[in-house]
């Protein structure tokens, strides 16, 4: 994903949990489970998918390598089932070591043309002095501001887009997945789905054109047109911000998206589709 020219220059500035992983075979034991190259990982910092056996999307994680240790930043998912999990599969010849869960704020230079992933974000802790100078810079946004940007940007959600069903490829994380890498949790679904181009669904941003809401509808479908006549996709994530707009994510039905349909939803009315800032769907 190449970069764009910078339009509008803001700052993320957000608490996540993390833990470490020490031990000489901590980039082979963590490079086994996760879809990213972190054999080949130094001193950098790496997104990557925590996947079930079958390729189903169960965490985004960010990967700090440091000089004797990996810190696992918790992006996207449920801290308490990642390290059971990982715990569980260390075995007793492994020098592997996981620490307690510690909270660590992270933040980014971002902006509202470019995909999160394009630059590197950085680490500290709340007693570190770029913590008090970050957290009252004008540029920081607000929890509002915060919400609606990765909503555009297609960033996953915990029991929204993360629910137990969709793959990365799905969610347009691709270019998280090493294809060319060594056996891996979920790696054969992966490849399979690459190979045939069995892909049935991509995530997309919509946006509500009317403003009157059907309170009493809970119906996440997404209809082709007003008269309902085929179901074209679900919605997964619902934003409604103090300009009344009200936007969100959804998953979409590729062979719907090239025609020129008028989407439906039975609570938001007629409503617009459109491609992420963030995903690899450009």
């Amino acid at each position: 994903m190449s970069k764009i020219n910078v339009k509008k220059d803001q700052i993320w500035l957000e608490k996540f949990d993390c833990f470490s992983i020490t031990g000489k075979d901590s980039k082979r034991f963590l490079n086994g489970i996760t879809t990213g190259n972190i054999v080949n990982l130094n001193n950098n910092v790496l997104q990557t998918c925590w996947l079930s056996p079958n390729g189903i999307l169960k965490s985004l994680l960010e990967i700090n390598c440091l000089e004797n240790k990996l810190d696992v930043i918790v992006f996207v998912g449920n801290t308490s089932e990642i390290r059971k999990y990982f715990n569980e599969i260390i075995f007793p010849s492994d020098d592997v070591l996981l620490s307690d869960t510690f909270s660590i704020n992270r933040l980014q230079h971002v902006d509202d043309i470019n995909s999160w992933r394009v630059t590197q974000p950085i680490f500290f802790h709340n007693k570190d002095k770029e913590y008090a100078f970050y957290n009252n810079n004008p540029n920081l946004m607000n929890t509002n501001d915060l919400q609606s940007w990765k909503i555009n940007q297609a960033i996953p959600s915990l029991d929204s887009e993360i629910n137990g069903k969709n793959n990365p490829l799905e969610l347009g994380l691709a270019d998280l997945v090493d294809f060319n890498k060594g056996c891996y949790l979920g790696q054969e679904t992966m490849s399979k789905i690459r190979n045939v181009s069995s892909l049935k669904q991509e995530i997309r941003v919509w946006t509500a054109k009317d403003r009157v809401i059907n309170i009493e509808s809970d119906s996440k479908k997404i209809y082709n047109n007003q008269n309902k006549e085929k179901t074209v996709g679900y919605i997964t994530s619902i934003y409604k911000s103090d300009s009344l707009t009200t936007k969100g994510l959804a998953l979409i039905k590729r062979k719907y998206l090239d025609k020129e349909n008028s989407f439906f939803s039975d609570k938001f009315g007629q409503i617009s589709i459109d491609k992420s800032v963030g995903s690899t769907f450009l």
